[in-house]
Formats: structure tokens, sequence, C-alpha cells
């Protein structure tokens, strides 16, 4: 075991979904000190009993996931962990079926291969808030044992087939005949989403699905990019429905024969009108997702609830609404009925049972013959993670009466600047979680007015920075 005396913790910290880092930085004594602030966290808040280890495809991630087993298990909790590479949406619908105190799971999600992260779920599988994070920041220490006779249990199981098992209940689709292309991006969907969606009689035709921990020399990021093939499988095989992982499975992409690879929003108002084919509930969106999804929502009667960006924010308001269905434009989704988290598996198998029942060409044509065109982008601002603030702080007092020629209807602080035009059109300005950035996002009717509110926007911003 590596030396732990002098390790910096100040290079840990816990962003938007979790800890991630460069593998440099990422190295086994951090990633014990994190185990041992987890622990220490737990106990303060009355939390014994089993915590669940899983890991992501990566080459290191078994050997990490082993670490953070040591520390928990020294500090007297038994550890569970999966028999192979695992879905982080499996690990923490395992946490909440089970009734365990949390999971860790290690995982750099969409990241290149020379990175590696850890997340923590806590016991109810949704994702965790400020207040644990914070105070794992605040307890992370150098692994003090108890003595071996109080050490936890160690145990290894099988963890994807009683999900597959769950989700068949769930979703309770019959999809004979139905072609489905399945990518993994090599990541931790292979074998599992593929095979759900085989077990529920769907011919599926697999690419990416081998293990390679350098994900083929690219990012497991389910993109347009990254979709490529998948488009070229949809357009020119029988595959009726393409679906992509990224490489922890807990977001999705989709491509259809008409589309090809299909506008997050677009997919997203698709699925929660096909919910409310056989429900009723709102819905639950970021503040950079897209009003067709608002369309959708009043035209059943529903409400919206607009979060900050970050899917724990989406889980949060989950709990405090009659929700449905709940996402972000990056591709991630939930059914809180079934876990109040991000599920690019179980998703899967609902928009492969959206299509049986409508093709999601036809109903994506539908709602926007019934609500409208709408186009969405975004620009980068480069803006040093030091002034990021400070700039916000400036636009507060810069924010003009028109923008682009339209007036200006309403202001949305809750994750940067929503500027609501009286048009119906919008730009939005927030700070990247992740690079010294600000983003610039625009709503419209059409790509040309897209452009013309995003320089608008830019306008608005860079004589800030």
């Amino acid at each position: 075991m590596d030396n732990d005396a002098d390790v910096d913790a100040g290079a840990i910290a816990f962003g938007t979904d979790g800890w991630r880092a460069t593998l440099d930085v990422f190295t086994k004594p951090r990633v014990r000190m994190v185990g041992q602030a987890v622990a220490t966290t737990l106990a303060e808040r009355g939390a014994s009993g089993t915590v669940a280890i899983g890991y992501d495809a990566r080459e290191t991630s078994p050997g990490f996931a082993d670490e953070l087993a040591h520390v928990l298990r020294a500090n007297g909790f038994d550890v569970l962990l999966p028999d192979r590479d695992t879905p982080t949406p499996i690990l923490a619908w395992t946490v909440k079926d089970r009734g365990l105190a949390g999971a860790l799971q290690i995982t750099a999600s969409h990241n290149p291969p020379e990175y590696n992260g850890v997340k923590f779920i806590p016991g109810d599988g949704s994702p965790a808030l400020p207040d644990w994070t914070a105070a794992f920041e605040e307890n992370l220490a150098v692994l003090d044992p108890l003595p071996e006779d109080e050490w936890g249990e160690r145990t290894e199981e099988d963890l994807i087939g009683p999900f597959h098992d769950h989700a068949l209940d769930f979703v309770d689709t019959d999809l004979d005949d139905l072609s489905v292309a399945y990518d993994a991006l090599y990541g931790s969907g292979r074998g599992v989403t593929d095979a759900l969606l085989e077990a529920a009689g769907a011919d599926v035709t697999r690419l990416n699905c081998e293990q390679d921990p350098e994900f083929g020399g690219g990012s497991p990021e389910p993109s347009a990019e990254n979709a490529e093939g998948l488009v070229g499988e949809v357009s020119e095989g029988d595959a009726a429905l393409g679906i992509i992982n990224d490489g922890d499975a807990d977001r999705i992409g989709v491509v259809t024969p008409k589309r090809g690879y299909l506008d997050p929003n677009l997919f997203f108002a698709a699925m929660y009108d096909f919910l409310l084919e056989d429900g009723t509930g709102d819905v639950v969106r970021t503040v950079s997702t897209s009003s067709i999804v608002d369309r959708v929502a009043e035209a059943h009667g529903q409400d919206v609830h607009e979060v900050a960006v970050g899917f724990k924010w989406v889980a949060e308001a989950m709990a405090d609404h009659d929700a449905l269905f709940g996402g972000e434009e990056s591709g991630g989704f939930g059914l809180p009925d079934h876990l109040r988290n991000k599920d690019g598996v179980l998703v899967a198998l609902a928009a492969a049972a959206a299509e049986r029942e409508e093709p999601l060409d036809a109903r994506v044509d539908r709602l926007l013959d019934e609500h409208g065109e709408i186009h969405q982008d975004r620009i980068s601002v480069d803006c040093p993670d030091d002034r990021k603030e400070p700039v916000l702080e400036d636009l507060e007092t810069a924010l003009p009466d028109t923008l682009a020629g339209v007036a200006v209807d309403g202001i949305n602080t809750v994750d940067g600047f929503k500027i609501r035009l009286e048009d119906g059109t919008w730009v939005l300005v927030r700070p990247s979680g992740t690079e010294p950035k600000l983003r610039v996002y625009a709503e419209a009717g059409s790509d040309a007015r897209v452009g013309e509110l995003l320089d608008a926007g830019q306008e608005l911003v860079e004589p800030l920075v």
C-alpha cells in the first residue's frame, strides 16, 4: 500500500457529479482519503450496515474499488461489490432496492481513459447533494482502521440480473420483431443494455461492445460525433432505432432513421409524451433544456419545474413534486417511480417501448406540428474561473431591456441568467462547472434566429470578462 502520510488533500474537490481527475492526481492515497471521508460522514449521520462499491470499464477502476472496499471495511462497514464492471444506475438502484447505507462508484463517466473519478450515492439511490459532498471535503483524512476483529465483511454478487428482472417488470413491453442497434462505446453498458433489450424480445445489433479500457482511442461520450457508426447502422441497415450509452451508462443518445442522431431535447419531449399516454405527472428539466417539453406538459395539463444544471437538482425536484419524468439536454433522464437518478439502461428499454408504440420520428413530427419548430445551440466564452462570479455580478447590473431587437419579458436566476424575450425565445448565460468558460445558450424557432441570439449574448458578456 502506498504511503499516505504526505498526501495533498487539496487536490480533492467534489464537483457537479463527484470527483474526477487525471490519473496523476487521482491516486490510491487520495482515493483512500475519500473512502475515509465517506466512512466518517456515514458514521456521523448514524448509518451502518453495507456500502456498495462499483466500478466502470477503465483499466484502473477495479483497483481503486478495492482500495475503497479496504477503507470501508476497516471502518466497520460491510462491503458489496459487483462481479464485473457495472453501470452507475444499476449500483444506485441496488442501494435503493436493498436499503443499503450508500454506494461509491469508481467512474469518470464520459471522460477519456487518462481520467478516473468517484461518485457517492446516498441510501435512496439519488445523486449526492452539496450537504454530502461538503461533509466529505471536511472529513478528508488518512485511514485510521478499527481492530481487525471489528472489520466489515466483503462479498461479491451479480447485480445486473436482479436489475434486469426489475426493469422488465417496470417497463413491461414486448419488443418482438423490433430491430435495435446498440453502441456501448466500450463502456459498462456492454452486455447490460443490449442484453436487456434482447430479453424484452428485440433483435439487437451490437457496436463497440467489446471490452476495451481505452474506449477505442476516444472518449465514451454519447454524442452525435461518436454515434456516426450507429447512424450508419440505422440509416443503411434494418434497425428501426439506435441507442448509445456513455462510459458508465447513466446517459443515453438515440438515433432514428429520419433524423439520425436525435436532438436530446426532442427525445425528452417525445418520451414525456409517450409516458403521459399511460400516466400523469409533472416534468422536471434543467434551465438549459428546451421549452418544447413545456409545451407538451401544457397540452396535457401538467406543470414544469425548472432547476439548475446538474441531475442532482433534477432529482431533488422530483422528490418535491409529483414528477413523472425528468431530464437534461446532455442526455440524462430519469423515471422517479423507478429511481430518482439518471439511468441510460432502463430509459433505453423505455425508448424501445416508445418506438414500438409509435416510431419516434413520427412522434417528433407530430409534436413539432402541434407545438412548432424549436432550435437550440450554445457557444462558449473564455473566462478564468476566478472571474466567473465577478462577471455574473456585473451582468446583473448590465442586463438590457431588449436583446437582439426584442423586449425582455423576464429573468430567471436559478443558474446564471436566463433572459426570456417577449417572442418566446430565450438566452441563457451560466458558468461552466468543468472549464474556464461561460456558456451562452439560445433557443428560437429557427437556426438563423438562434445565431442572432447567440451573437447578442456573446456581445453582452464578452466586455465583462
